[in-house]
This record gives C-alpha cells, structure tokens and sequence, in this order.
C-alpha cells in the first residue's frame, strides 16, 4: 500500500533530564545534631558518614549519576534548629558538562536558627568547555547564627589542559539576616570573560569564602593574611574571601583558609573534614 511521505519534519528528541532534591531538618544533640526531617530524591542522596569525635555531625551531598549535563537540576535545602551544630560537604569534586542548550541548575537553601553553627563546605565545581550552569545559594541567619560556607568554579579541566572558552555561568550568593537582607553578590560569565583582564584575566579557577557571625570583625586580619589580602568586611557580621589563579592553587589556599578559620572562629579542629581527605 502506497504511503504519502509526510512532508512535516519530525520534533527533536527529548531527552530524559535529572532532578534531585534533598531536604535535610536537624535539631541540636550531644554530638552536634541529629535528623528530624530527611527527604532525598535521585539523583541527590544524602549520606552520613563517620565524623571524626571532635567534629560535629556530617553529611555528604551526593549526586550518584557522577556528573550534571544542560537540563539536569538539584535543589537542597537543610535547616538547622536552634544551638544544632553540622557539616556539609560532598565527597568529591561536582562536574558540569558541555550543554546543547539548556542549563544546569544548581540552588540550595540553608535555614539558621538562634544560636547554630552550619559548615557549607562542598568541594570543587568543574566546568567542561562549554557547560551552562545557574547556581544560587539562599541562606536565612538567627542574629546570633554562624556560619562558614565556601564555593569554588574550576574552569575547564586543568589536568587535561583544557579551557572553559564556550558556556555560561550565572552564579548568585544571597544572605539574610534576622529576616533583613544582608548581602547579594551575582556573578555573569559570557564567552570570553576568563580571558579579559577586567574580569578573571586567564585565571583557572575562583574560590569564595563567607564567614557571617557577630564576631565576624575579629577575625578580619585572618582572613586577609589567609586570602593574600583578599578579604575584608562586607557587611556588618559578614566577613568575605576570594581566591583567583590556577585550580590546585586555589584549592589549597581554600582549604588552608577553612581550617584557619573553622578553628579560630567556630572553635573546631585546625583540620579540613575527612571527605576533602580522602
């Protein structure tokens, strides 16, 4: 039997797209905190490792399929109740891929009661040449909160030599205050911006440090000895660090300026947690 060809083309193909969560409630306990609330959905686990006696407790955000593609998506959001003491972190560096399209979206939520000390420690953000990555970082303080959360973007994949030429990154850290707004700071890269010597001038790789407690001010000159001089008091309470140049550099002084800094402010052990280790 004859059949007509249609003359309509036929629709791209939609491919599958990951989306992760990961909700995680802690309320204070001898060792720190413990679970009152855990919500995990594939590709976004939540694992408990094994924190070393003098540490609080730990937790690992794991993305089990090893890598994000444009599309893909991962949102979490962990609370802390009030005087509750945790570390999160990941147990290896996150890898962007190259997009057809499409971003990667990265957004997590920290919630602060009254008197808790939280730890934002995830490891290295890889960009491949190419990717698209939108990330956001919420973060809502108690007045008398503390916190130290880092980040870190890899351009390209420095041990093959690669660079991050093609792709985009929007990438935005907000902190509120006993509900008042305390900082913003968003960063745009296009096509081009790494090599412009008004934006990263060539670096491979950027690192931020935040240290938000009332005690944020004494600990200031740390923090510039640590960062090289790049640090200084945004906000009142509000103590920022930031790292540019090539990717192992950068990540040891990060690491370096962690255990400075969750030592001499936080009061735990001059030591990065076991996960960076390994």
């Amino acid at each position: 039997m004859f059949r007509p060809m249609c003359s309509e083309t036929a629709p791209a193909p939609q491919h599958q797209r990951a989306r992760g969560r990961a909700e995680l409630g802690l309320v204070a306990s001898p060792g720190g905190a413990r679970i009152a609330h855990l919500y995990q959905s594939a590709p976004l686990r939540v694992l408990f490792p094994d924190a070393d006696p003098d540490e609080p407790k730990q937790a690992a955000l794991v993305n089990v399929a090893g890598g994000l593609a444009g599309g893909d998506a991962l949102q979490s959001a962990i609370t802390l109740g009030r005087a509750a003491r945790f570390t999160a972190t990941t147990p290896a560096a996150e890898k962007i891929y190259r997009s057809l399209g499409p971003e990667t979206e990265i957004a997590a939520q920290l919630t602060l009661d009254a008197n808790s000390t939280c730890e934002w420690l995830p490891q290295e953000t890889i960009l491949f040449d190419g990717a698209r990555l939108r990330r956001s970082l919420d973060i809502a303080l108690a007045p008398d909160a503390r916190l130290l959360a880092v980040e870190m973007l890899v351009f390209g994949r420095a041990a093959r030599g690669e660079v991050f030429a093609h792709g985009a990154v929007r990438d935005r850290w907000r902190i509120v205050r006993d509900g008042r707004l305390l900082w913003v700071d968003a960063l745009r890269l296009d096509p081009g911006a790494l090599g412009h010597r008004f934006t990263l001038d060539g670096a491979g790789a950027m690192a931020t440090l935040v240290l938000a407690m009332p005690e944020a001010l004494a600990h200031r000159e740390l923090a510039r000895d640590l960062a090289q001089g790049g640090a200084g008091l945004v906000a009142p309470g509000l103590l920022v660090a930031r790292w540019l140049g090539e990717a192992g550099a950068v990540r040891a002084a990060l690491g370096a300026a962690i255990i400075g800094l969750r030592a001499a402010a936080l009061g735990l052990p001059a030591k990065l947690p076991r996960l960076w280790r390994a």
